[in-house]
């Protein structure tokens, strides 16, 4: 074939593909241009300059747990068997799901530090999501996808989609799920699912709306078929759960390893009374508890409460969410198949930490409500512009609640 025909041929192909990968990689981009940003202006002196990019400026309290697991696997104790001076509760990782560690583990098998593997799983997720996001909105480059793409790079408490934590990656696995659903695949589903559940507890939300996906999905298969994805993709999804317990109980003898140390070191397991939890978050004295010693910058000066409209910030984008799926109900009575799971999730998500108790995590909880951006692309140009602004405040301040060590 002459070079010329040759050329004909390929020059198009790269055409579409340069630009269907532009707008995550530059929303991926802008994401973590704008918390660089944000790192310098909450941290003086020289930790300013490397706050952001040192992996230390990315841990915080759970983290040092994640990459204990990854380095050294589970271990459970009573602390004053190590800690005489310690109160009388269960010491121990076994409180923080694998999903993420067993990722850094894989990643540091490159020679690379557990570290920095976490970081680049973290980060790698991020751009993931980013990419699912717009292949989930059409790949095509409008106002309402550029907008959408935009909420994503600033969303609310997504700082955490930078921490060494494993929002980013469980909530890439709640993208992957929708797209199995979308696609009418129980495999990657429920793949996708088992990763949601092994990374975070608030993943075992993906099973909830796979089992309500015979209602939604499936449509070219008739009722027996349908109930028989819905049922095999969340038991497949369920399993995440199976292989966590089977780690722990490999590590510590016990099943309920995991039910121990949250009940005795953070008194949870037990269902709340979800008004009086959302209360207690909003009141819980962070700045008291970590406020940072010295001549505070005047933005984290400003962020020590900023958990408070973080909560109001989220109810507003979760009555958005709620809103924009039944104004579309109504207008054409049906949700697209991607639409009706990423409300089902978006719903569990946020209401999840109510009723379980999550006082010092809601907020992490909270960031995989980005599954709902899928039904922000359906509305109107003026309330996506005025959530971005919103979210790009609120970002900003919580973000700087972050660097300055006062979040967990």
């Amino acid at each position: 074939m002459p070079d010329s025909a040759r050329v004909e041929l390929t020059t198009p192909a790269r055409r579409e593909w340069r630009p269907a990968l532009l707008p995550p990689v530059v929303a991926w981009l802008v994401a973590n241009i704008i918390t660089w940003l944000v790192a310098k202006a909450s941290i003086a002196g020289d930790g300013s300059k490397i706050a952001y990019w040192s992996t230390d400026g990315r841990r915080r309290w759970d983290s040092e747990h994640y990459l204990s697991v990854a380095k050294a696997g589970y271990e459970m104790f009573w602390c004053r068997d190590r800690y005489p001076d310690f109160r009388d509760v269960m010491c121990g990782n076994v409180a923080w799901f694998p999903g993420y560690p067993m990722s850094i583990r894989v990643v540091s098998s490159t020679g690379l530090s557990h570290e920095i593997s976490a970081v680049v799983v973290t980060e790698a997720s991020l751009l993931g999501m980013f990419a699912v996001l717009w292949w989930l909105l059409g790949a095509r480059l409008t106002w309402a996808t550029g907008l959408t793409l935009a909420i994503g790079a600033v969303f609310p408490g997504g700082i955490y989609l930078h921490a060494i934590f494993p929002i980013a990656t469980g909530t890439l696995a709640l993208l992957a799920c929708i797209v199995g659903v979308k696609r009418s695949s129980w495999v990657i589903a429920g793949t996708a699912g088992f990763v949601a559940t092994a990374c975070y507890p608030i993943g075992a939300a993906a099973v909830g709306m796979l089992l309500l996906s015979a209602f939604f999905a499936w449509r070219r298969d008739g009722w027996p078929i349908r109930f028989a994805k819905a049922g095999l993709s969340a038991v497949l999804a369920c399993s995440g759960v199976l292989w966590v317990k089977w780690l722990m109980w490999q590590a510590t003898g016990r099943w309920n390893s995991y039910e121990i140390m949250q009940k005795s070191s953070y008194g949870q397991g037990d269902l709340r009374q979800p008004f009086d939890e959302m209360r207690k978050f909003y009141d819980f004295p962070f700045g008291d508890w970590y406020r940072p010693k010295g001549q505070l910058p005047w933005l984290v000066e400003h962020s020590l409460a900023a958990h408070k409209p973080q909560l109001w910030l989220n109810i507003v984008f979760m009555l958005l969410v709620f809103s924009m799926a039944a104004i579309q109900l109504i207008r054409s009575r049906r949700l697209e198949v991607e639409e009706w799971a990423a409300l089902i999730l978006t719903v569990i998500i946020f209401f999840a930490p109510f009723f379980l108790g999550a006082q010092m995590s809601w907020y992490r909880n909270h960031v995989q409500m980005f599954v709902g951006l899928v039904l922000v692309a359906r509305m109107p140009r003026w309330v996506q512009v005025s959530l971005l602004v919103l979210c790009v405040i609120q970002y900003v301040f919580l973000s700087a609640m972050f660097f300055a060590g006062v979040l967990v």
